[in-house]
C-alpha cells in the first residue's frame, strides 16, 4: 500500500494562505505523501487545468491517483448527469488518474415505497454507460460510501452488483461508514473485494443521547461526529487496513482531513500514523 492525500484535506491551508492546487501539490510532496488526488477542479476549462496539474505533478514526481466529483442520478436530469460525469472522466484521464469517484444520489424520491432498491434499478443503467465510456479512456469508475443514502455496505454492494461491470467498483472510505452508524470492520470486509481506491479519515464520536456538541454533525441514526487528526479519534483504522490487506488490496490509501485542528500539523501527524499502520 502507498500513501495519498486528497486536495480536499488542504481546504483550511488554501483558505488561510491563498494557496492554489499547484501549491497544494508542492506541499503534499514536501510532507512526504506518495501521491495526491484532486476533487472537482475549479473554473470553466477543467481540461486545461488538468493538463497543467499533470505536468506540474510529473515535474515534482508526485503521481495523481484519483479524481472525484459529486453526482445525483435520482434528483437531476439523467442524461445531463451522464454527460457531466463523462466529462469528468476526460478530466481524470488528462490528470493521469486511474480512478474517477462519483457519487450516485443524496436523497430518494419522496414517493411511497420508493426505496434504495428501486433507486438502484433506476441508476444502474446510467452508471454502466459511464463506466463503459471510462473503460475506453483507461479510467476505472467507483462510488464511495458517501451521502447518507448509499453509505451502508449492503447498499453499495447491491449497486455495484446491479451495474455489473468489471470497470466499476468501490471507493472504500473507512471513516464514512460511521455516518450511517455501521460497524466499520464488518463494512470494510464487505467492501474489500470491490475496492479500487481507499479513503481514510478519523472521527470523534458522541452519543445522540446528549445534546449535539459544537462543531459536530449528525449521523443518519442521530449520533454525532467531528473530524479529527488521523489516529486521534475512534475509527479502527489499523483493523480496517488489515482487512483490506487480507483481501489483497495493495493500492493507495488517501488521507482526508476535515477537523478543527491546525491543517498542516494535522496532516503531518496523520501521515506519520498512516505510515505506521500500513
Amino acid at each position: 500500500m502507498k500513501t495519498c492525500v486528497s486536495s480536499y484535506s488542504f481546504s483550511k491551508y488554501m483558505k488561510d494562505t491563498g494557496a492554489d492546487l499547484f501549491a497544494v501539490a508542492d506541499k503534499a510532496k514536501a510532507l512526504g505523501f506518495d501521491a495526491i488526488e484532486f476533487t472537482e477542479l475549479p473554473g470553466e476549462d477543467k481540461l486545461a487545468l488538468a493538463n497543467k496539474l499533470k505536468a506540474h505533478c510529473d515535474a515534482i514526481g508526485l503521481p495523481i491517483a484519483a479524481h472525484s466529483l459529486g453526482a445525483d442520478f435520482i434528483n437531476r436530469d439523467t442524461e445531463e448527469e451522464i454527460a457531466r460525469v463523462c466529462a469528468a472522466v476526460d478530466v481524470a484521464a488528462a490528470l493521469g488518474a486511474s480512478v474517477l469517484r462519483h457519487d450516485v444520489c443524496y436523497a430518494l424520491r419522496p414517493a411511497h415505497l420508493y426505496s434504495y432498491r428501486e433507486a438502484i434499478g433506476d441508476m444502474a443503467p446510467a452508471i454502466r454507460r459511464i463506466t463503459e465510456y471510462a473503460a475506453k479512456k483507461g479510467v476505472r469508475t467507483a462510488t464511495e460510501n458517501h451521502g447518507y443514502i448509499f453509505q451502508d455496505p449492503e447498499r453499495v454492494e447491491a449497486l455495484i452488483l446491479a451495474v455489473g461491470h468489471e470497470n466499476y467498483g468501490w471507493l472504500c472510505d473507512i471513516g464514512n461508514f460511521l455516518c450511517a452508524d455501521c460497524d466499520i470492520v464488518r463494512a470494510v470486509s464487505c467492501a474489500a473485494p470491490y475496492t479500487f481506491h481507499v479513503h481514510v479519515k478519523d472521527f470523534l464520536v458522541k452519543s445522540g443521547e446528549r445534546a449535539k456538541p459544537e462543531g459536530f454533525f449528525e449521523t443518519r441514526g442521530g449520533n454525532y461526529l467531528r473530524g479529527t487528526v488521523l489516529g486521534h479519534g475512534e475509527v479502527p483504522i489499523a483493523t480496517a487496513i488489515g482487512a483490506l490487506k487480507r483481501a489483497g488490496y495493495d493500492g493507495y490509501v488517501s488521507l482526508e482531513f476535515e477537523g478543527m485542528e491546525e491543517n498542516i500539523p494535522a496532516l503531518e501527524a496523520g501521515l506519520s500514523f498512516l505510515k505506521r499502520v500500513i
